[in-house]
């Protein structure tokens, strides 16, 4: 644990998120629970992933800054010029992790996938409502937000938030959710029993009647072919805006990552295969597809 501080304090954060996540997204938390009932199965998280507005002090780093003082550090980045947005990710600081260590009590700490909208591109009416409900120095609040699931600005209107819809739905989306976490992956790799083939998992949520995101195919694969990813569809919950109006809309999903062995690992005995034997980072077809977990639209 580098800089700033315990490692039980960092794994406190990220249990707060988590819980604050479960909260908010019934389904998720169904998925949650079931993956783990089966088997009495033992989860570990790839990644955890954020949504933000670049506009001063509100972007990644508002978050990031936060996890690098603990030890994170920034890996890799994936743009997306048709949606204005620019992600980078982070990979946990090196720790100490027993071969029974599970969840966030003593598990492997995820990876951070944190991701802006570039405010400064979109129509000047889209940043007018952005900036509005933005104040200085708000951002300063972002892992508060996430671990409390409270909007650190006022709540939006019904009419901001569906004219905002209309050129972004990840402006919409990050205008009423804020902070709180988007989605998590689970490691499929990590798991011990039926569940660590994500063809396993795929079938269990299919027969369970859950809807699966099936942009690009249910199962993604990597260009390379060894980044394996499953996610659902975000649920939607019933939101009451700023001017009294109810609607129901999207709000987070859950995901499922399988990292192979790379090929010139593959004949390790897989008692041996440790994490950075596997596939590493993230692949910007599968990433493009699992973006569309949070459509506002229903036709999948």
């Amino acid at each position: 644990m580098k800089q700033g501080g315990s490692e039980t304090f960092l794994r406190n954060v990220f249990e707060n998120i988590l819980m604050t996540y479960l909260r908010k997204n019934p389904i998720a938390k169904t998925i949650w629970e079931l993956v783990q009932s089966v088997d009495n199965e033992k989860v570990c998280y790839d990644h955890f992933t954020f949504q933000t507005f670049k506009v001063e002090g509100y972007g990644i780093e508002s978050l990031s800054s936060f996890f690098m003082d603990y030890g994170y550090k920034a890996e890799g980045g994936l743009d997306f010029p048709t949606k204005k947005l620019r992600v980078l990710t982070f990979s946990p600081p090196d720790i100490y992790v027993p071969d029974d260590g599970h969840g966030l009590g003593n598990g492997p700490l995820p990876r951070l996938v944190i991701a802006e909208l570039l405010v400064d591109e979109l129509t000047p009416e889209s940043q007018e409502i952005i900036r509005k409900y933005l104040k200085p120095n708000g951002g300063k609040q972002a892992v508060l937000s996430s671990t409390l699931g409270s909007l650190i600005w006022e709540k939006p209107t019904s009419t901001d938030f569906q004219q905002l819809a209309k050129e972004s739905e990840f402006a919409a989306w990050v205008l009423i959710h804020g902070y709180m976490m988007n989605h998590l992956a689970f490691s499929v790799h990590r798991l011990k029993h039926q569940f660590s083939d994500i063809k396993c998992i795929k079938e269990y949520l299919e027969e369970k009647g859950f809807e699966l995101n099936n942009d690009g195919g249910i199962l993604k694969v990597s260009q390379d072919g060894l980044l394996l990813q499953v996610s659902s569809i975000s649920e939607k919950i019933t939101v009451e805006f700023a001017d009294g109006v109810t609607e129901t809309i999207p709000a987070s999903y859950i995901e499922f990552t399988q990292r192979l062995v790379l090929p010139e690992f593959k004949d390790l005995p897989h008692n041996q295969i440790k994490e950075f034997h596997r596939r590493d980072g993230f692949d910007l077809g599968n990433a493009k597809n699992i973006l569309e977990s949070a459509r506002f639209t229903s036709d999948v």
